[in-house]
């Protein structure tokens, strides 16, 4: 293994024509300079460097070890550059995963938050609504619904960032379109559109607040997400019960009416790896998302 100190020396010396001369530049003893010398040669098993008068000239070998010198010390500069800005912040990766009604609402004022305060660093954006089970797929950053007090797994913390209540999407003419609450259980004989394909923890929390209620909700469609499904209620087709940050922006046709007795709530938590949750760039996602999170529609902190 080549010394990059000695490597320094040497092209100073390749710079400088003499050794008196590259240890004034170094601020070494001449001595010093010939030891560091002498022990590269002896490591590379060549001769780098002729006496020429009083001064020294590189072998064909030492001009080539020089100009590759020159590459080593170039890219080494660069890590030296690249490790001061990784402990300040400035450049990085940052990934961040997100379920799509967080994607719309929040993520906007979080990548503009981090962007701005902290330009260098590269974001790696995920859409998923799941938790891998590899450590090693999962993100620096989840925003996620869980229940409350879940375990995040090992080297893992979770912050709790909103309680989302739930409330009806309902089309114009709609006998509540009024109201600003409405039982849950007076929607029981209503057309009901569904709105989750995962069949996730959202939409078992909303069954069992349904059941709660006394009922069992009939679904006459089936939609794979909130666009789609509120479409279908600007459409006249039936009603869509979904979370309140999902209903931040309606279609025309469409108004939403709050839950009450019960209301059905889902948690809404980031997930941090605790090995970069102390950087820059993690602690400035996680005060966006918390500024994200505040005064939500339907939402409690």
């Amino acid at each position: 293994m080549l010394d990059v100190h000695r490597l320094r020396v040497f092209r100073s010396v390749v710079a400088s024509g003499s050794v008196q001369a590259a240890a004034a530049n170094l601020g070494y003893t001449p001595s010093a300079v010939s030891q560091h010398l002498t022990a590269l040669q002896r490591e590379t098993g060549l001769t780098l460097l002729a006496r020429v008068g009083r001064g020294l000239r590189p072998t064909a070998a030492g001009h080539a070890l020089a100009a590759e010198t020159d590459r080593v010390l170039a890219r080494l500069g660069e890590a030296e550059s690249l490790i001061a800005d990784l402990r300040s912040g400035r450049t990085g990766v940052l990934s961040i995963a997100y379920f799509a009604s967080v994607g719309a609402a929040w993520m906007p004022l979080v990548v503009r938050r981090i962007t701005a305060d902290l330009p260098g660093v590269r974001l790696d954006l995920e859409l998923r609504e799941h938790i891998p089970n590899s450590r090693e797929e999962r993100a620096d950053l989840q925003v996620m619904v869980a229940p409350a007090g879940f375990d995040p797994g090992s080297g893992f913390t979770a912050h709790h960032l909103l309680d989302d209540s739930y409330v009806a999407a309902l089309p114009a003419g709609h006998r509540f379109a009024d109201r600003e609450a409405v039982d849950l259980a007076d929607l029981a004989d209503d057309r009901w559109i569904d709105n989750d394909f995962a069949r996730g923890w959202c939409r078992a929390n909303l069954i069992e607040a349904c059941t709660a209620a006394g009922f069992s909700p009939t679904f006459r469609v089936e939609a794979h997400d909130y666009p789609t499904a509120l479409a279908f209620v600007g459409a006249g087709i039936g009603l869509t019960v979904l979370p309140a940050l999902a209903a931040a922006t309606l279609p025309d046709g469409v108004t939403s009416v709050r839950l009450v007795r019960p209301t059905p709530m889902r948690s809404i938590h980031v997930v941090v790896h605790d090995a970069v949750e102390h950087t820059p760039a993690v602690r400035t996602a996680l005060a966006a998302l918390r500024e994200a999170a505040t005064d939500r529609p339907g939402g409690t902190r």
